[in-house]
């Protein structure tokens, strides 16, 4: 290969197309970038000064200078945007190219691309890339999905420039069709529950133990250090340490009004197609759409003034609560997974969850101490139903639960939100319940609809003329 062909083209050098750009050179190889905007042509080579990369703001020049098969991985908004980039990539390309989409496109949209661009000979896989812009730079978690031959002809340039873990890649072919892009979106979904939660435990830290900042800070300092280690927590520790230069906190300055891309959304929508219950995942969408109220919930607080109770402080406060995050960390993740294997079945995906839990554990912003015990549960059990019937997992769900029942219950006594924590324990309570009342729904619907119900130990479906027979 000559100084003028590179091996790899990436469209988008966005923070997260250039990173991962510049990764690969880190690692030796030969790249080359593609963006309709110079400034980002000149700041990838301004960093990259001395490496095998070059940028390039004409597509067929690109594309000219990638060696054969052409390699081009896409890091553009998700939507129409992805599909204009292949519409103009695909008379330019040869039948066994390579096209890769690694941004956050919805499975459904992933899918169609798949089928098109198989009948025109090309090979395209879609991939979850997580760990934002450091990730990205340094070693991401990656979930690589679609097309074999092609993730297989990418496979050691993913696992050379992919975050490690005991000496392992975290990086894993997921399955056929979307499998990358689904498992992407259930891991966001998972974020947006685990970010809840440690908003919940800022609340109740303010507002029922009423810690300062500086203590605030401290705890989730702390609790990385521990069982609870992980990549958020570590984050929120140093929002808490951020300063400005009077000495005031800027999280304090920072509007309570909480935005999103819409991956939230898609986990919740796909996981009531499916039927399966991911509530803690729905709250956590619901409040950053409800955060958006602030006329309202301003006019509201004045209608209904709320006293602060200040609840047990001090190191048995702080105990309790890191117990209570801990099971519903458990309970978080094994929403989320649960999910995954009733999609694996439905899209036949095949999904390996132990796989899965391996390649979160470094690199993604959910990568977490505890996915190491989810990991080995899954690696004892491939089959495992559900992440709370694994033995290690039970002991401790069984050791943290009081902690969870009292602080739930404490709270919302004292009128303080912490709907992750709420959710997160009811989702426990019902779907360890052998008998729940759904026996009275049923006969409601049947009632005001002659939706028919079924009956225990015995075949077929029945209706009842219930009214008149009091």
């Amino acid at each position: 290969m000559d100084n003028s062909t590179y091996s790899f083209g990436m469209i988008g050098l966005g923070t997260m197309g250039r990173n991962l750009l510049l990764n690969m050179a880190d690692n030796g190889f030969s790249v080359a970038g593609y963006d309709k905007d110079a400034s980002k042509i000149t700041t990838l080579e301004k960093e990259g000064a001395g490496k095998p990369v070059k940028g390039f703001t004409a597509l067929n020049d690109f594309l000219a200078s990638l060696s054969s098969p052409k390699v081009i991985m896409m890091l553009v908004p998700a939507g129409k945007i992805v599909d204009n980039v292949i519409d103009e990539l695909c008379p330019l390309l040869s039948k066994g190219d390579i096209i890769i989409d690694g941004g956050n496109s919805h499975f459904t949209d992933t899918t169609a691309r798949v089928s098109r661009l198989e009948e025109k000979g090309l090979h395209f896989f879609g991939m979850g890339v997580s760990g934002g812009e450091e990730g990205a730079r340094r070693g991401p978690s990656m979930m690589p999905g679609g097309d074999t031959h092609a993730y297989q002809y990418m496979q050691p340039v993913f696992e050379k420039i992919a975050a490690k873990v005991n000496g392992e890649p975290c990086v894993a072919y997921i399955g056929p069709g979307a499998s990358g892009h689904f498992v992407k979106m259930v891991h966001n979904g998972i974020e947006y529950a685990l970010m809840q939660l440690i908003a919940d435990a800022y609340e109740i830290m303010r507002r029922s133990l009423q810690l300062s900042n500086e203590e605030i800070r401290s705890v989730f300092a702390d609790w990385n250090n521990g069982r609870l280690q992980s990549y958020l927590l570590e984050i929120t520790a140093d929002i808490f340490a951020y300063k400005e230069q009077d000495g005031s906190y800027l999280v304090d300055k920072i509007k309570d009004e909480a935005r999103s891309k819409g991956t939230g959304k898609w986990t919740t929508q796909v996981a009531t197609d499916l039927e399966l219950p991911v509530p803690t995942i729905d709250i956590a969408v619901a409040l950053r759409n409800l955060s958006k109220y602030k006329s309202l919930r301003t006019a509201l607080a004045a209608a209904y003034p709320a006293e602060d109770k200040k609840s047990t402080n001090g190191k048995e406060g702080i105990t309790k609560l890191e117990a209570a995050f801990y099971f519903s960390t458990i309970s978080i993740y094994a929403q989320g997974l649960h999910l995954l294997s009733r999609a694996s079945a439905e899209y036949k995906y095949q999904l390996k969850l132990d796989e899965i839990a391996r390649i979160w554990r470094g690199g993604c912003i959910i990568r977490a101490a505890l996915l190491e015990d989810i990991y080995k549960a899954y690696k004892a059990n491939p089959a495992l139903e559900h992440l709370f019937l694994d033995a290690s997992v039970q002991a401790m769900i069984q050791s943290a639960l009081p902690a969870a029942r009292d602080i739930v219950s404490t709270q919302m006594a004292n009128g303080i939100s912490i709907p992750a924590f709420a959710n997160a324990l009811s989702y426990f309570d019902a779907i360890r319940s052998e008998n729940l009342p759904q026996n009275l729904v049923q006969a409601q619907r049947d009632y005001f609809g002659a939706h028919t119900y079924e009956l225990i130990g015995k075949e077929g479906v029945f209706h009842t003329e219930w009214e008149g027979n009091q």
